[in-house]
């Protein structure tokens, strides 16, 4: 059986941890991504932010590890927060219609504040430059 090819780095302030993934998250990785969210949990950590930029691949597996820690993280109070995900995590999320919030704030943007951070805003409707037009027009037979 293949190791999971998937390394994280975890940095901790106070309540606020920043983990960067690296390498694949599929469903064999996919329980290392829960448990190192998990320790994050149980060592008091409220805030995780999840930097995605050295992530090379994310299936099915890795979306629903993502969505059963996100669940987690809320239920205790707490805020995860995706960072610069690659193409292929924001179109599996895209696909998926799952409404996961992503991305949060760029990392370079990550201010050193331990305060409280407000939850992200909901994103607003599209704007549409054309109104949109019935598909047949006059007499379809």
């Amino acid at each position: 059986m293949p190791v999971p090819q998937l390394t994280n780095c975890r940095h901790d302030r106070r309540k606020r941890a920043l983990i960067t993934l690296a390498g694949e998250i599929g469903l064999e990785s996919a329980p290392l991504l829960r448990a190192a969210l998990a320790r994050c949990l149980s060592d008091g950590i409220r805030i995780v932010d999840v930097d995605l930029t050295p992530v090379t691949f994310c299936d099915g597996g890795g979306l629903n590890a993502f969505l059963y820690t996100e669940q987690r993280t809320t239920e205790a109070g707490g805020i995860q927060r995706l960072h610069d995900p690659p193409t292929s995590v924001e179109r599996i999320i895209e696909l998926t219609a799952c409404g996961f919030p992503l991305p949060g704030l760029p990392l370079r943007h990550l201010t050193p504040s331990l305060g409280d951070v407000p939850a992200p805003a909901a994103p607003g409707l599209p704007h549409r430059s054309v109104p949109p037009a019935p598909v047949l027009s006059g007499d379809a037979r």
